[in-house]
Parts: structure tokens; C-alpha cells; sequence
């Protein structure tokens, strides 16, 4: 059983910035990698950025330099700083989490989704 909580959407101007963030609890053995999916309108669901259990990351090309992903492993927290915002940025933000589960097996949960919305 696994919780992910997310927050920080919301409406924004181009060019400014939002921090998401994702809060995860429940019962697993670790947490294997942490991500952030989008949804744009008319679009299917894609990888924005990811951190693994041993830090690495890795962006979209679309947001590579504008946007961060880090993590508070101590509170199960991972983030999404999001800057130099553009209207194509606007979608629903999913949080992902990709644990070990307590059977050993490895498992993603999702969040609900938090709108982004980017003006021109």
C-alpha cells in the first residue's frame, strides 16, 4: 500500500516558475527510481525526469536546462523544479514511483495528476 501525494500546480506566466513535489508512504522495501510524467492535451503521457535510487537523472530533451529533479530520501519526497516555463509546458504532471515491494517485486504507483497551465 502506497500513497503518492503531489502539489505545487497551478497557473503560471511563460518564462516563470513552479516547484512540484511528491510525497510517497506506505510500506516497500526501497525505492528504486522516482519520475515525473506529463500529459499534455491531445498527447499521450511522456517521461519529463527521472532520479534513480543512485542519483542519476535524466530529462526529456524538451526540458533539458529548464527543468530539476532531486529528492529528499529521508521524507520520500521527490521534486520538479520547473523554470523558463513555456505555454507547450502546460499538461497534467504525474508523479511516479517505482519501489520494491516487501514480495520482492518491483512495482510503479502513480499519483493523481496536477495541472500545469502556462500562458503566453
Amino acid at each position: 500500500q502506497v500513497q503518492l501525494v503531489e502539489s505545487g500546480g497551478g497557473l503560471v506566466q511563460a518564462g516563470g516558475s513552479l516547484r512540484l513535489s511528491c510525497a510517497a508512504s506506505g510500506s516497500f522495501r526501497s525505492i528504486n527510481a522516482m519520475g515525473w510524467y506529463r500529459q499534455a492535451p491531445g498527447s499521450q503521457r511522456e517521461l519529463i525526469a527521472v532520479i534513480t535510487s543512485g542519483g542519476i537523472t535524466n530529462y526529456a530533451d524538451s526540458v533539458k536546462g529548464r527543468f530539476t529533479i532531486f529528492r529528499d530520501n529521508a521524507k520520500n519526497t521527490v521534486f520538479l523544479q520547473m523554470n523558463s516555463l513555456k505555454p507547450e509546458d502546460t499538461g497534467v504532471y504525474y508523479c511516479s514511483l517505482r519501489v520494491r515491494r516487501l514480495t520482492y517485486s518491483e512495482y510503479d504507483y502513480w499519483g493523481q495528476g496536477i495541472q500545469v497551465t502556462v500562458s503566453s
